[in-house]
């Protein structure tokens, strides 16, 4: 027994010995912390750190001591998150969308054309002409003492364009303005894609100035288009030559045709009333008939309260005291008295239901 104590005692010193120095070699390593240095700065016991956690290198810090290193200069721990753009920061919209792009004009205007409404009513137009034309070759306009633009159709093409204008201004066109404007808007609510395209997103305001430039383009274009085939009708039936006006006289085939060319843009600019009114009810209704058949009704109730005489001056205030203003240019003097004040009622009714379609459309709950 005493011979082995002293074995183990002469070992002792030499084990603790290299116990030191496997210590100083591992502090030297960086693989255990300084004894200098405060306990709770000690590493922690490796079932804390996890079994994934790889054991710290002499070479280095550990591979992902990037995520723990302390802030950067500008303030930003490295694990944190990369910073917004500065767009989305100031609430901008997204890069590349620009609202003045969007639903172009030509992408709208395509999508009238196709339309069967578009389609059947340009055919309407285009036969009038030549529905006009039989009907003058089957009856007699005959010369009853009466002299009007009737009795005259059937001598040159000019007269025949004349006629085909004035019979259709007063009710036909009004059809395929109140159709285009009051189709527009109320169309896309009542097939439920107005939300669609309010989400896309399509401004509220750009939404309403594509329909509206392309409605009235449409109308325009349906205006143009009866004179247009009836003078050309007309020159191939009656040959082309000058206009004989009514009332005595003639005008070249050159000034006719410029004053009936006048006559339409007149036609255009006093149709601007319905127009409007129409595209205002298609921003209140979801129902498309109703919006034309409301701007068509009460266009024939402007139309009866101008035959009304009892109301004296106060049917100069009616859109439809003017709508044959435009006839004043079939004459040798022509006198513009009245197409002026027409087109300055029509324009003035027509900025107030646009102003009234924005306001309300503005506001509007779309839900459809």
């Amino acid at each position: 027994m005493s011979a082995d104590t002293s074995r183990t005692e002469e070992k002792a010193p030499a084990t603790g010995a290299a116990l030191a120095a496997d210590a100083e070699a591992v502090r030297a390593a960086g693989l255990a912390p300084d004894p200098g240095l405060p306990p709770h700065a000690a590493a922690a016991p490796a079932d804390e750190l996890g079994a994934d956690t790889e054991p710290p290198r002499a070479d280095g810090p550990p591979r992902d001591a990037a995520a723990f290193a302390p802030a950067q200069a500008g303030g930003t721990p490295a694990h944190a998150a990369p910073a917004a753009p500065a767009e989305s920061e100031a609430g901008s919209t997204a890069p590349g969308y620009r609202p003045a792009r969007t639903l172009p004009l030509r992408v709208e205007l395509v999508r009238q054309l196709k339309r069967r409404r578009t389609l059947v009513m340009g055919a309407v137009l285009g036969l009038l002409p030549f529905v006009l034309a039989v009907a003058l070759a089957v009856g007699d306009p005959g010369r009853r003492g009466q002299v009007s633009l009737m009795t005259t159709a059937t001598e040159s093409g000019a007269n025949f364009a004349a006629t085909c204008l004035f019979v259709s201004a007063g009710f036909l066109l009004v059809i395929p303005v109140a159709l285009f404007c009051g189709d527009t808007v109320a169309s896309e609510a009542n097939w439920s894609s107005l939300r669609y395209l309010l989400a896309a997103p399509v401004p509220r305001a750009r939404l309403l100035w594509s329909k509206l430039a392309v409605a009235l383009g449409l109308s325009l274009g349906a205006i143009v288009l009866l004179p247009v085939v009836a003078l050309a009708l007309g020159t191939v039936l009656y040959g082309w030559g000058p206009l004989q006006i009514p009332t005595g006289g003639v005008l070249d085939a050159g000034t006719a045709v410029r004053g009936l060319a006048v006559g339409v843009a007149y036609i255009f600019v006093s149709q601007l009333v319905t127009a409007g009114l129409a595209f205002w009810l298609s921003t209140r209704t979801d129902a498309p008939l109703g919006a034309v058949g409301g701007a068509v009704g009460l266009t024939i109730a402007g139309n009866v309260l101008d035959a009304v005489t009892a109301l004296g001056h106060w049917r100069a205030f009616l859109p439809a005291h003017w709508q044959f203003a435009w006839a004043d240019l079939i004459q040798p003097q022509p006198e513009w008295g009245g197409m002026i004040q027409g087109a300055a009622v029509s324009v003035t009714y027509a900025m107030v239901f646009v102003a009234l379609a924005f306001r309300g459309f503005r506001r509007k709950d779309v839900v459809s």
